[in-house]
């Protein structure tokens, strides 16, 4: 029994080497590894969060053939790169670049930090300025009433 669940835990982790398939892999281990490196940046647009290395889907497989197909023609790595989000936006990569409009979303995280730190610590500046004797004593009829409510 612990070998059969043992087995099947191995066959879980592996199941992501076996995306790519034997007639995808290029003769060459230099431009195979370089393949390798790239689709492990671009992500699968069908399973989301997975690069199209671990990804079983269709087009993962076509963008692992169109990335190794780019790289036998002498393509660079980044003329491979900028081809794939060309043409299929820059969603398809699983690390955005900090650039453009993304800009705005990489500072938003700090900015929205930096803004809630601000009021925090103005918010304590304030409490700790405040008039601790700003109440006055109680009357002798509030006294009293009080005194009633809490026999009750």
């Amino acid at each position: 029994m612990k070998r059969l669940i043992l087995s099947l835990a191995l066959c879980l982790l592996a199941a992501p080497v076996w995306a790519v398939q034997p007639d995808e892999v290029l003769d060459d281990p230099q431009l195979e590894q370089r393949a390798r490196d790239i689709s492990a940046g671009l992500r699968c647009l069908v399973c989301r969060n997975e690069s199209i290395d671990d990804s079983n889907a269709g087009l993962a497989r076509d963008l692992r053939l169109l990335v190794r197909e780019r790289l036998v023609a002498g393509d660079s790595d980044d003329e491979v790169v900028e081809f794939i989000v060309d043409r299929y936006g820059e969603y398809v990569l699983l690390n955005p670049r900090a650039t453009g409009s993304n800009l705005v979303l990489w500072l938003a995280g700090p900015a929205m930090l930096l803004v809630g730190a601000g009021l925090g610590w103005t918010y304590l500046r304030r409490r700790e300025r405040a008039e601790e004797g700003r109440l006055e004593p109680l009357s002798d009829q509030e006294a009293e009433r009080l005194r009633e409510i809490m026999k009750d």
